[in-house]
């Protein structure tokens, strides 16, 4: 008994040793400016409690000695910071913490943080820092987008919304409208995104029953707002994929501001690693400037500009394709082996400049007067001749012909050859300006553009299936377009909204009434958009939204080409009249914020112009020609997993058909009964009936789309981060080009999609560096390893098109890239 008593009185005492082996940590909380924060929260990782600072933001915290240990500090406004230490009994480490400003929290982040922007319909607020740490082969603010809307191509920026295609977009870039290239045919010729993520401070989306202040399409609005410098600044950017920097500042009473920004990219080993073996030489360039300048107290000046330049050198030698099932009709490993000869060489140059001049007389009335030039350049030159061979696949590995094809069903040549150019220029002077009076706020803006447009097209397809040409048009070529445009076209446009404020002392009410109208010298259409949106925000954190309007979309380009290449002036506008309806609901889970949004859809159209899509190249019918509709729900959760690191999870369900008038084909049958795909010399046709085609799936019609951005850190230590974002999309449709009965006719498998990447804090703690450092001027060095595509899946984009030697056509899918790792380093100072 005395021994157990001696022995306990000896545990409790070492206990008691332990707990007394303390340090501590002192100092001052301060903002960029060095005036004091109050009320800062001080607390040690992992721990519930800490302490809080003064009004003189001084502190004083109680930490573990001989233990390596970290201290968060956050302060509501202001970017986490945080400091590791590791200190000796009774130690006492003082600091000077200096907390930046930055839109962390919930409500700025993950949606508006403007009240009235909060209740906007179809608005979606999302962290321009996520952009830069998001693990994806294209990143930049896109591709957040596609993880709230879907997307079946990793290796473009482009998205399609709510049943609508890549040309239903509007970007602005502050006010400006920005374009795209043209004559982009698939993700690999693409380059940089327009969008430089370093240099933008707010990204609102508006994924439908957007207002009427918004121009002229059908589907969806990103409004991006650049940064507005309060000091000097930058960021250094090397990965494997892309390469950048930029600079940022003001003069000393923020008169000047400026922003700088370059940027490089090769998706070289990532092309290299697809199905297609070769040589790529792909390559993006831009550089872009935003430059403010204040002349007088009411007068404001403001300069962006970009240069940007893209080329792609593809010299394709083989490719080696496999499909289990390529057509109803015949079942088994089918392959495909290619082998080629001739290239392809791209060029896209792009140039931007806009001035803009901001007056504001009044508190409540302000004015902005842009200018801009948008110029591009875009060539397309292709010469690609291969002979293949195809049959089933032997996948014995026992076998002396393992991978080879055993059993040949068809053998060919083809080849494919361009000489395209495209030059456009666009002149825009817009007015814009808003007025507040009592409860309304009325916003207008005119706009006045000239578009030229001069393009050449010459390509032609030849195909020699099992020893004969499959001949088109009475010559020896499957295809052939030989066409030129030249077209100069003025666009009139305007809009006037009035956003009226009914709230009173039980709900907040905002009702936001406007239209556009639109005018164009091509097809002398004058068109009239009226919109109305509705938000209602109850005391219980929950927002009801409702809008309606009319949603007209002018043709640009592509939409007057038909797929012969000849050009149609008269085709219309596609019009559309739109109902949304969703709720809004803020609410806490233990002491974490989180927001889940819904939103219901239905879209009518008319005056449709008809489309295929293979890989990114839209063909349009070049006619108005089809009826269409799109109807679905979405609902979106937003919060932190865990604290302080922000993720989300969107799902939506939708459906989009057409139907094209006088659509219709005509079936045929031999004395047998057999259905026969067409009438030709060596099949006799006892019969023929008329089939008249009737609503079929759009080529983006998908049920679902789900996707996911999660991001985790370790428990012991917030500086090391994992962001995982996911995309799934069910099948979609496919068609085989210029024959109705074939529309539809194939599907794409579901897309999905996993990326994953491990950030980790190289150096932080600027303040415990020597003088004479060279990582001195470094705020914060962060290195990510990034896998793309973890599950390995082996997703389709398109089908090529052979035939056997019984002039059957079969079906070889086209595969997108495997799993690639990626690493990057991003400096900051």
């Amino acid at each position: 008994m005395r021994l157990l008593t001696a022995l306990t009185l000896s545990l409790l005492f070492l206990h008691a040793t332990a707990q007394k082996r303390s340090a501590f940590v002192s100092g001052r909380v301060v903002d960029e400016n060095e005036r004091p924060l109050a009320n800062v929260s001080v607390i040690v990782l992992g721990k519930r409690s800490g302490v809080a600072t003064n009004d003189s933001g001084y502190f004083k915290i109680t930490v573990a000695a001989d233990k390596a240990i970290a201290i968060v500090f956050s302060y509501t406004g202001y970017t986490e910071t945080q400091f590791n230490f590791f200190l000796s009994e009774n130690e006492e480490d003082k600091k000077i913490v200096r907390l930046e400003k930055n839109a962390q929290s919930l409500d700025t982040v993950t949606v508006a943080a403007a009240d009235n922007q909060q209740r906007d319909v179809g608005i979606t607020k999302l962290n321009a820092v996520s952009a830069t740490t998001l693990p994806t082969t294209t990143g930049g603010v896109e591709g957040l987008i596609k993880i709230l809307v879907g997307s079946n191509n990793e290796l473009t920026n482009q998205y399609s919304v709510r049943g609508g295609n890549y040309d239903e977009n509007l970007i602005y870039i502050n006010d400006f409208e920005i374009f795209r290239p043209y004559l982009v045919r698939s993700g690999q010729q693409e380059g940089l995104s327009f969008i430089n993520p370093e240099l933008t401070k707010n990204i609102s989306f508006y994924n439908g029953g957007f207002q009427a202040k918004y121009g002229d399409k059908m589907s969806s609005v990103l409004d991006i707002q650049y940064k507005d410098p309060k000091q000097f600044a930058g960021s250094i950017d090397i990965g494997l994929l892309e390469q950048g920097f930029h600079i940022e500042g003001a003069s000393k009473k923020h008169r000047l501001t400026y922003l700088l920004g370059a940027r490089n990219r090769s998706t070289k080993d990532l092309l290299s690693s697809q199905e297609t073996q070769g040589i790529y030489v792909p390559s993006s360039s831009d550089i872009q400037a935003y430059i403010t300048y204040q002349l007088a107290e009411k007068w404001r000046l403001e300069l962006l500009g970009t240069l940007s330049s893209t080329k792609f050198l593809f010299i394709p030698q083989s490719v080696a394709k496999t499909s289990s099932v390529i057509s109803p009709f015949f079942t088994s490993n089918i392959g495909l082996d290619i082998l080629f000869d001739g290239q392809e060489k791209d060029g896209y140059q792009t140039n931007f400049i806009g001035l803009t001049a901001i007056n504001e007389p009044s508190t409540k009335l302000k004015l902005k007067f842009l200018l801009s030039h948008y110029q591009d350049i875009e060539t397309e030159n292709f010469d690609i001749a291969g002979t293949y061979l195809f049959g089933e696949r032997d996948f014995d590995k026992g076998s002396s012909t393992y991978g080879q094809i055993v059993n040949p069903l068809g053998a060919g040549y083809y080849q494919n050859y361009g000489r395209n150019a495209l030059n456009i220029g666009v002149w825009n002077i817009t007015h814009k300006g808003s007025y507040e009076t009592g409860i309304h706020l009325i916003q207008w803006g005119v706009t006045m553009e000239q578009t030229n447009i001069k393009d050449k097209l010459y390509e032609f397809e030849f195909q020699d299936s099992a020893g004969y040409s499959i001949p088109q048009n009475g010559n020896n070529l499957s295809s052939f377009i030989n066409s030129t445009a030249d077209l100069s076209i003025q666009k009139y446009s305007g809009f006037l909204q009035d956003n009226i404020n009914l709230t009173h002392a039980k709900q907040n009410v905002i009702l936001q009434v406007g239209a556009r109208y639109n005018y164009n010298s091509l097809n002398h259409e004058f068109l009239v958009s009226p919109r109305a949106q509705l938000s209602l925000k109850t005391k219980k954190n929950i927002i009801y939204k409702l809008a309606a309007g009319i949603y007209d979309q002018p043709p640009f380009y592509r939409e007057l080409r038909r797929p012969d290449g000849t050009v149609n002036p008269d085709v219309k506008a596609q019009k559309s009249y739109q109902l949304v309806a969703g709720m809004e609901y803020d609410f806490n889970y233990g002491d974490r914020p989180f927001r889940l949004t819904t939103e219901a859809y239905y879209k009518r159209l008319w005056d449709v112009n008809p489309y295929d899509i293979d890989n990114l190249r839209i063909q349009y019918f070049g006619e108005n020609d089809a009826k269409a509709y799109a109807v679905g729900a979405e609902a979106r959760l937003y919060g932190e997993l865990v604290k302080d690191a922000e993720s989300w999870i969107s799902l939506g369900i939708g459906s989009t058909k057409e139907k094209i008038d006088n659509d219709f084909y005509y079936r045929y049958e031999n004395a047998a009964g057999q259905f026969i795909t067409s009438q030709s010399s060596d099949k006799v046709v006892a019969d023929s009936a008329k089939e008249t085609i009737s609503w079929i799936r759009r080529p983006t019609d998908r049920l679902i789309t789900l996707g996911m951005y999660l991001q985790d850190y370790l428990s012991t230590n917030k500086n090391i981060r994992v962001h995982l974002n996911m995309i799934y999309g069910s099948n979609m449709p496919y068609s085989i080009p210029n024959v109705p009965q074939f529309r539809d006719a194939l599907t794409i498998d579901p897309y999905i999609r996993v990326d994953i990447g491990f950030s980790a804090l190289l150096l932080g703690e600027e303040s415990k560096r020597r003088s004479h450092s060279p990582f001195k001027p470094f705020k914060t060095i962060w290195a990510s390893l990034e896998i793309f595509n973890l599950l390995d899946r082996a997703n389709t984009i398109s089908y090529q098109l052979i035939k056997d030697f019984a002039n059957n056509t079969y079906a070889i899918p086209n595969r997108l890239t495997p799993r690639l790792l990626n690493l990057k380093l991003i400096a900051r100072f």
